[in-house]
């Protein structure tokens, strides 16, 4: 099937199938839709090397990954979000370009794939505060979406985010409502911007209910089981313990509940737990009950919304910033329970 066959199966010009194929506003989202149906029903995929050619892109997104042992992004968490954003790509005939690269040539890696044009645009992964990964792309002038914000950052840019601050300031109230005073954070490294904002969350629910924090029952690092089991071994073994945990993650949360059976205590009526989880294709939190309370926000459907939102700007060729906040739903489990007298 070819853009000639398809345009006079639906009695449409060449010129009209393929605006339509490719989002262009003048066409009617009546047409847009009837065009993308019969494609998808007859079988039609764009030749994207001829659409290239035409339209001047690389019809290719790029996906930046420094490798570091202290960097957020070798959590799985990314996998899902590539998932997401690969939908988008892939029903808008866009390949992905994902480059893992050291540290140190993460700068270069950028200016390269201006340099080349070899992609359309980029998703910024990971922000950190004054993050210089924000002006070196605006300057280069290539389109870009920051998957979360850079705390510090004075100009303006396009950002697809959870409300963090909120949603911990959110999950450490419900606890301080269930009676619980002593609460522990396990969080992620809070050189990201996403585990500072946590933080400042979870502070300022403390500070609204009059409660002092404790710095000996707040942890931060990578995001891993085993810092979970051993951050929640170290904070149990206090003079004081906590009653309760608040965890950055499902995946420490996995090593918090085995400290807490190690100790023999019960998760939910000995010891309250409520995680951040990010709706996880392949680790899901139960099935009908869910395993822990939790603050839950689809990294799935964050990358969705940052690709769509790129190839947005992309198609319109208006940089001017766009957002979208997202709120996290507070999800009941069983590991939350009333503080015991």
């Amino acid at each position: 099937m070819n853009l000639k066959k398809l345009s006079k199966i639906l009695g449409l010009s060449q010129t009209t199938v393929s605006r339509a194929l490719n989002n262009y506003p003048e066409v009617s989202e009546a047409t847009r839709e009837r065009v993308k149906a019969a494609a998808v029903a007859h079988g039609y995929r764009a030749n994207i090397r001829a659409k290239s050619l035409a339209t001047g892109r690389s019809m290719a997104i790029g996906h930046v990954i420094p490798i570091s042992t202290q960097h957020e992004i070798v959590n799985p968490i990314f996998a899902d979000f590539i998932a997401g954003a690969g939908e988008i790509y892939s029903r808008n005939q866009h390949d992905m370009l994902l480059s893992v690269v050291p540290d140190v040539d993460e700068d270069r890696t950028y200016r390269e794939l201006a340099a080349k044009a070899s992609v359309d645009g980029v998703i910024v992964h990971g922000p950190r505060p004054n993050d210089p990964r924000i002006p070196l792309l605006q300057s280069l002038n290539i389109p870009f979406v920051v998957h979360g914000r850079a705390s510090d950052e004075d100009t303006d840019y396009s950002w697809v985010d959870v409300n963090n601050r909120r949603s911990f300031e959110r999950a450490a109230n419900f606890l301080f409502d269930l009676g619980h005073k002593r609460l522990a954070l396990i969080n992620g490294l809070e050189f990201m911007d996403f585990a500072r904002r946590r933080k400042e969350g979870f502070l300022a629910a403390h500070a609204a209910r009059g409660v002092e924090a404790t710095p000996v029952l707040m942890a931060s690092d990578e995001m891993t089981e085993n810092f979970g089991f051993k951050a929640t071994q170290a904070m149990l073994a206090q003079r004081q313990p906590p009653t309760a945990f608040i965890v950055s993650s499902m995946i420490m949360a996995i090593g918090v509940r085995r400290a807490i059976s190690d100790a023999r205590l019960q998760m939910g009526r000995d010891i309250s737990v409520i995680i951040h989880d990010d709706a996880l294709s392949y680790l899901p939190n139960g099935a009908e009950i869910p395993i822990f309370t939790a603050t839950k926000s689809s990294v799935h459907e964050a990358g969705k919304l940052c690709a769509q939102m790129l190839l947005d700007i992309i198609d319109a060729g208006d940089k001017t910033p766009r957002h979208t906040l997202l709120e996290t739903d507070l999800t009941l489990g069983e590991s939350t329970g009333p503080v015991l007298k």
